[in-house]
């Protein structure tokens, strides 16, 4: 038999609220014009959308402005959210809608010349050099791919989403996403095939 899970719990056995019920409380608050809880929100995502909104538009400036925009909207309209998501999935929407825009006003080609040199940030400085490495060449390979399979790619192995959610962010059926998974593996498998066989 199964038991049914309570609320989380600390070490202490105190109980501790999940990430997305703080952000949906985080929300309320804004809605109620709350600067600080914004400014909560915004120091959460803001590391979360600055990866995301890079890897789809590959231009430092324009994804800085399009994460400008995205929590702009979210101070402006908190009310929109309507619960029937995460709070994450949400503003991810919202992001790639916001990228989508700006990309069509600046839809030339840019070559991110910092890619083989930023740090994931994630890794222990013992495989701090292979993990550059191997990010380099993936994100290389990644700036190969149209911004709505980088999306996907994104969304599924950096932010850990599912394809239903990557779905309700995108804005397309479930169906559309697992194709331009299975087209980005595919495209992904060619162009690494050879240049990560010296780091694996």
């Amino acid at each position: 038999m199964f038991q049914r899970r309570g609320p989380a719990e600390d070490r202490r056995g105190v109980v501790v609220a999940s990430p997305a019920l703080d952000e949906a409380r985080l929300l309320k608050r804004i809605a109620d014009r709350d600067l600080r809880a914004f400014e909560t929100l915004y120091r959460i995502y803001h590391p979360r959308l600055t990866r995301f909104l890079m890897n789809m538009l590959r231009r430092p400036q324009l994804a800085e402005e399009a994460l400008n925009d995205t929590m702009m909207v979210v101070w402006k309209r908190p009310e929109a959210y309507n619960g029937t998501s995460k709070v994450s999935t949400w503003i991810f929407a919202i992001a790639y809608r916001t990228g989508l825009k700006a990309r069509s006003r600046y839809d030339e080609p840019v070559e991110d010349h910092q890619a083989e040199t930023r740090a994931s940030g994630e890794r222990g400085p013992e495989g701090e050099l292979g993990q550059r490495q191997v990010q380099a060449v993936l994100m290389s390979a990644m700036g190969q791919l149209s911004a709505e399979h980088r999306a996907v790619v994104d969304l599924t192995y950096f932010h850990e989403a599912g394809y239903q959610e990557i779905a309700e962010i995108l804005d397309c059926p479930v169906g559309t996403v697992k194709s331009r998974m299975l087209h980005a593996r595919r495209r992904l498998k060619g162009l690494l095939a050879g240049e990560l066989a010296d780091w694996l």
